[in-house]
């Protein structure tokens, strides 16, 4: 990308904006000329190539790989040849994590039944998505290329099965940047009993300026990492110290133009600002009791609930990209991975709380410009696996995501797979369509939203993707 020089019009944009422009032509040293020079910035540029549907994103990312068979798939022919040996073909032209070419075919045990208007299916191990099920639009044959956790996350989040590329949240603010003075633009949650595979590698900005990263928010009291001042700091010192570090900064930039410091000045001036701001974001306590039973959360705890109703006070203050991750899904059977006895676990902690979600953005009027995605890395085997306890192992041939808000069409399945759920027979959705089509509705073609890195401009989705035009309103 080369850098222009700004215009007189240029310099009356805010510096929150002016990262808006990467996605338009300027590069980061124009924003280094900018800082260095002391120069104060005002009123959004245009910065999408077409009328945006959806203003931000809250993803809800299932980390390990939930199984569609035992909650949006109902297979009754996968129930009739329980424990029968699969056709040989599965085994002969696809690769596995661990079966081992013996398993026979695993009948999933929930119950289902058809909900809503739409008749949409669900098992009984979600009933407060019977809730919201109009509201969902089901992509039901997914596809990836990985079949292991860390790669397939890694993919499912960049684009790229290789470390070191940006994320989806961050190639969003990259492009359109954050409608948030006072908080990222890019907020990262966890919930479940770990946390997930390949860490802070799933909201890297990659090669893109480090102030496109996610910003995690921890468990505990101290919800952001270095937030408070030492102790017998007042507020005015505080202010004394970011303005000192600041035209120190500014100095050495005027040196040796590297946009990098510009980005350490803005996240000094984001933390000032974020420690004014953040008190009252994370103070729950302010909201009604009616809110708080309705997502089953408590003041002080740090749940997947919570989370979920942190994320609709974050997207509400203009936050961009919210992604909540939810450990383990990962059944292949044995300790903590049971289908029977774990898989329900996993389910009541997030059943409720997501219901609430969907029905409190509509409710704010907040969900037609929220996309809300629910989804993991993979999904799970018609197959049944042989550990302590039976399992389902990594699939990558279909599996099923849903979306809801955002411009997308409620109430809607798009795809299908055959009648033992191994493979997609009609609309698969390959990730960087699902990529392709989250920036859509965003604003942004996918195609043009590019990086000069290493000789290449390179995208979220590489040189693949295609808008699945038919889940769009």
């Amino acid at each position: 990308m080369s850098s222009p020089d700004l215009s007189s019009a240029d310099l009356q944009l805010t510096r929150r904006h002016f990262f808006e422009r990467c996605a338009i032509g300027l590069a980061p040293l124009a924003l280094a000329s900018a800082l260095r020079d002391g120069r104060i910035f005002a009123a959004p540029p245009k910065s999408v190539h077409h009328v945006a549907k959806a203003k931000q994103v809250i993803y809800l990312f299932m980390a390990g790989g939930p199984s569609q068979f035992e909650l949006f798939d109902d297979k009754p022919k996968l129930r009739e040849f329980h424990k029968k040996p699969p056709p040989k073909s599965l085994f002969e032209r696809n690769r596995f994590a661990f079966l081992k070419g013996n398993e026979t075919l695993l009948g999933p045990q929930p119950r289902f039944g058809k909900y809503g208007v739409t008749g949409a299916t669900i098992s009984d191990l979600l009933p407060h998505h019977r809730k919201i099920v109009d509201e969902l639009c089901f992509l039901r044959a997914v596809k990836t290329d990985v079949f292991n956790h860390g790669p397939a996350k890694i993919l499912m989040n960049t684009g790229t099965a290789q470390t070191g590329r940006p994320s989806m949240g961050s190639w969003l603010t990259y492009g359109i940047g954050s409608e948030s003075d006072n908080l990222p633009g890019f907020v990262v949650l966890k919930s479940g009993p770990r946390g997930p595979r390949n860490g802070s590698q799933l909201w890297s900005s990659g090669f893109l300026p480090s102030t496109f990263q996610g910003v995690p928010f921890r468990k505990g009291s101290s919800r952001i990492l270095n937030l408070e001042s030492p102790p017998g700091y007042t507020l005015a010192q505080q202010g004394d110290f970011v303005d000192a570090i600041r035209d120190l900064n500014r100095l050495r930039l005027g040196v040796v133009s590297d946009p990098e410091i510009a980005t350490r000045i803005a996240a000094y001036e984001m933390a000032y600002r974020m420690q004014m701001s953040a008190p009252e974001l994370m103070d729950i306590r302010r909201e009604s009791k009616a809110t708080l039973n309705l997502y089953g959360v408590e003041p002080g705890e740090s749940t997947f609930a919570a989370n979920c109703l942190l994320a609709r006070r974050l997207v509400e203050r203009g936050v961009r990209f919210v992604q909540l991750y939810h450990t383990n899904w990962d059944h292949h059977g044995g300790g903590g991975e049971c289908l029977y006895k774990d898989l329900p676990v996993r389910c009541r902690e997030i059943d409720q709380a997501i219901a609430a979600l969907i029905s409190d953005l509509k409710t704010r009027g907040l969900l037609d410009e929220t996309l809300v995605i629910w989804g993991g890395e993979f999904g799970r085997t018609p197959m049944g696996e042989v550990r302590d306890t039976i399992g389902r192992d990594h699939h990558i041939e279909a599996f099923t995501v849903w979306l809801a808000g955002g411009g997308v069409k409620p109430g809607m399945s798009y795809g299908a797979t055959d009648e033992l759920g191994f493979g997609a027979t009609e609309n698969p959705t390959h990730v960087h369509d699902l990529h392709a089509t989250i920036l859509q509705l965003l604003g942004i073609d996918h195609t043009r939203l590019t990086y000069r890195f290493q000789g290449q401009d390179v995208r979220l989705t590489d040189v693949f993707g295609e808008v699945v035009s038919d889940i769009v309103a």
